[in-house]
């Protein structure tokens, strides 16, 4: 049988000298006595995967609505592309999985309803209030840290410090009270830069892939983008008798693998440069210099993707279908959002205790996080059942 301390000896033998050893964690906030099997980021993986913000993903947008088709990704199938994509960044770049795959597993957990509209309008309706806004880093921080309910001795999951700091990737938690910010102001680790660019490389990629299925974008759309011409060049001359359906996956799986070469190439080449002798090291550096680019792209692919972006913004994220979405999505948050601020006795007895009296914040922020929780299906159907006459309650 391998224990944990067999493969914590294996972390010794494979992972470069700046990669977080699992023995080395700044641990958890709770103290636990270790696994016998398992790693502190195999275990905190594990919380993450069985605890119900996880399972909710499967019906939360990621750029269509679920009720467009079964297609499109979600937050779930996102969230598992991006685990699978930094993994394999990690793996060449000898940095730690398995706390790349905690990290990247819960990076979106935060997110409300009908994706990056649902959390545009939670932030307006918050700031227009003279509230801290909202973030969906922050809210996954407090979905693992306090509003999960699944042990008898602590709120939240009780990970470990590399975890949390990862899932507040973005800095942007500085103006919010509370552990947050403390976490937020700690070094990261390789891994979670690698989740943070396996993240941005995933949603680029992918939602070509929903953009042509649903036809709101064309081939003929990208062919502005020089890495678009490049990818289609290389694929073309194979698949030039083949299906439509199977061309559109090959792209999108070469133009995957032609931004991983690069990332890889220029990665390697800045650990090499910094010569890191330990994960401590990194952190230090990276507390240091928060902005610097160590996982990155080289100049030239950064302008590609850049230039990719902007006729995926103007074709795709400003097609009039999806600001149809876009905009109803809003219309939902903002009607629901008014109705549980105005009469918040209609909110279920777990969420809004009746014999306690809040204060104006409170219930902003009882209201939005309640409202953050939900799916896109349970928000659809709490609309109908507040707005609907015919729609029984």
């Amino acid at each position: 049988m391998r224990t944990r301390k067999d493969i914590e000896a294996i972390e010794e033998q494979i992972l470069g000298p700046y990669a977080m050893r699992a023995k080395d964690s700044a641990g958890r906030f709770y103290s636990e006595p270790p696994h016998e099997v398992r790693t502190c980021y195999q275990r905190d993986r594990d919380r993450i995967v069985h605890c119900e913000a996880f399972r909710k993903l499967e019906y939360k947008t990621q750029v269509f609505v679920i009720s467009e088709g079964d297609y499109y990704r979600t937050r779930l199938t996102h969230t598992i592309e991006v685990a699978q994509i930094a993994r394999t960044i990690g793996r060449a770049l000898q940095l730690n999985e398995d706390l790349i795959e905690a990290i990247a597993l819960a990076h979106d957990l935060g997110h409300p309803p009908f994706g990056h509209a649902g959390e545009e309008a939670l932030n307006d309706i918050m700031r227009a209030a003279d509230i801290s806004g909202f973030n969906h880093n922050v809210r996954s921080f407090e979905i693992v840290t306090k509003y999960e309910k699944r042990y008898p001795d602590f709120d939240g999951l009780n990970l470990t410090e590399e975890v949390l700091v990862g899932i507040l990737k973005h800095h942007t938690a500085y103006d919010k009270p509370g552990g947050a910010t403390v976490y937020a102001r700690k070094g990261q680790t390789l891994e979670a830069l690698a989740v943070d660019i396996a993240d941005s490389l995933a949603y680029l990629s992918h939602d070509i892939d929903d953009g042509i299925t649903s036809g709101c974008i064309s081939e003929d759309d990208l062919c502005g983008s020089e890495l678009w011409v490049k990818v289609y060049g290389q694929i073309t001359p194979r698949l030039e008798d083949k299906n439509r359906e199977m061309f559109k996956y090959q792209i999108v799986k070469a133009l995957i693998d032609l931004q991983i070469k690069d990332l890889l190439t220029v990665s390697a080449q800045r650990l090499k440069d910094l010569d890191f002798r330990s994960s401590g090291e990194v952190k230090a550096y990276t507390l240091k210099n928060p902005k610097a680019s160590i996982v990155d792209f080289s100049p030239l692919m950064k302008s590609q993707r850049d230039h990719l972006q902007d006729l995926l913004n103007e074709k795709l994220y400003h097609h009039y279908r999806v600001v149809r979405m876009t905009d109803k999505a809003k219309r939902i948050i903002n009607d629901l959002f008014d109705v549980y601020k105005d009469s918040p006795t209609q909110l279920p007895y777990s969420v809004y205790q009746r014999d306690r009296q809040y204060n104006r914040i409170e219930k902003y922020e009882i209201v939005c996080n309640y409202i953050a929780s939900m799916t896109d299906r349970f928000a659809l159907d709490e609309h109908k059942k507040l707005f609907d006459p015919y729609q029984k309650v």
